[in-house]
């Protein structure tokens, strides 16, 4: 075991469709994913809501939730995240009561505000145009607090409402964000905070230590608790690591440009034919990815972690190959120490 100071380690999976392969294996390598991290002694696994890209098969988390707590013993599963602004507060209530029913201490909702999505998509799920245009994320958390602990008080137009089984404990609440307004509100409702740096790197360790200096103490929790989400390719030596996120780097590209597709194969992203602007736009995204051995990739994180204040890391990683993947956990969870069930 590496010696100094310990750190839990957790994952996101967004189930990325690989090219050549279908959205039904995808889900599956999630499940097979989700058992090998419970067994290497990862804390949580999240899944993602994205809508309207063939890359991405995750576009129902709370299914997904179900099935990978199924089949799993230990680990905690959750929401990376709802996004909040796509459902009604009652319906993620009850979605995630009847969750913590079946599998009681293990369920995460993790919150975002993002559409996880396009406008036109968007629309298509919220059906209105003022939905869409409406800034009203704090209002909904709010109503979903409410639904969620006692309910709603005397003289609430809402206040006979009960989100069912209401006999459950509430599942732990996770505001997800990518800058300082979820890091504020996390602070001031006095909730647990998970930064996605993979998505936005460099206002990270800000974000982090202002929901840490704002924190206020509340019935759900009584003190500050975050985690820090990053993208991670891993491998034995540095060359495969770097041929391994080459993929990646095409994906981040085609995602700026809204040019989605399956997930590249090294063949596909290595014959690519780049231009001058997209090659200043893949080494401008190398900061949102960690490549390399895992002593490299481990001392790169804890050195990220230490300066948010995080004792968790969450590691999101996509290869073309699902073996790449799998191993690439292995070599992180080794390389941290995690104990193995």
């Amino acid at each position: 075991m590496p010696a100094g100071k310990s750190y839990r380690l957790s994952v996101l999976d967004v189930s990325p469709v690989a090219s050549g392969s279908t959205s039904a294996e995808a889900l599956r390598n999630t499940l097979d994913l989700a058992q090998l991290a419970d067994r290497l002694g990862f804390t949580r696994y999240w899944l993602a809501e994205h809508h309207n890209t063939p890359l991405i098969a995750s576009s129902a988390p709370e299914i997904m939730i179900g099935h990978v707590a199924d089949v799993t013993q230990r680990i905690r599963v959750g929401s990376g995240g709802m996004m909040l602004p796509n459902h009604t507060p009652l319906k993620v209530a009850e979605t995630f009561r009847v969750l913590e029913a079946l599998h009681p201490g293990r369920v995460d909702l993790g919150i975002g505000r993002a559409p996880g999505t396009d406008s036109l998509t968007a629309l298509a799920l919220r059906r209105s145009r003022e939905l869409l245009g409406a800034d009203d994320f704090p209002a909904r958390l709010n109503d979903l607090l409410a639904f969620l602990d006692h309910g709603f008080p005397q003289g609430h137009a809402l206040e006979r409402i009960r989100a069912m089984p209401d006999d459950v404990p509430m599942p732990d609440i996770w505001l997800l964000g990518s800058s300082d307004f979820s890091a504020e509100l996390s602070a001031q409702m006095g909730l647990r905070f998970a930064f996605a740096h993979h998505i936005q790197p460099w206002p990270a360790v800000g974000a982090l230590r202002l929901y840490r200096d704002h924190f206020r103490p509340s019935e759900f929790l009584a003190k500050p608790e975050a985690l820090i989400g990053v993208s991670v390719v891993c491998a034995e030596t540095d060359a495969r690591a770097e041929e391994l996120s080459r993929p990646l780097a095409l994906t981040l590209l085609r995602f700026r440009s809204g040019k989605m597709g399956r997930f590249p194969s090294i063949e596909e992203a290595t014959n690519y034919k780049f231009s001058p602007e997209e090659l200043q736009i893949v080494e401008m995204n190398r900061d949102r990815s960690f490549v390399g051995t895992p002593a490299k990739v481990r001392a790169q994180l804890t050195a990220l972690a230490d300066q948010g204040g995080v004792d968790e890391i969450m590691i999101t990683t996509m290869t073309h190959e699902h073996a790449d993947r799998r191993r690439s956990y292995e070599l992180l969870a080794e390389a941290f120490g995690l104990q193995p069930s």
